[in-house]
């Protein structure tokens, strides 16, 4: 899987492709469903993107229904994304 690199231009936005990014991962199993994020501010510092745009990408997550946020606990994997081509 090729790394995430905010400064590569495309048609998305960058939250939605730091989103699929994240969620490419899940389906890769390099995140574990029942995981924790990291916080906002951590995923900013690692994927080197602003608060906001890992904010929403948290929040894109969770629309997805792939994440689950726990107050006071995080952000949490709360499923497998299937394969394409697989039903869930």
């Amino acid at each position: 899987m090729q790394d995430f690199d905010p400064d590569v231009r495309g048609s998305e936005y960058v939250y939605k492709r730091l989103a699929d990014h994240i969620e490419a991962r899940v389906q890769a199993n390099q995140i574990e469903s029942g995981s924790r994020l990291p916080a906002e501010r951590d995923l900013a510092r690692e994927y080197r993107v602003s608060i906001g745009t890992a904010r929403r990408a948290t929040k894109e997550l969770r629309d997805r229904r792939l994440v689950v946020t726990v107050p006071a606990k995080g952000n949490f994997i709360v499923r497998k994304v299937p394969a394409q081509g697989t039903a869930e």
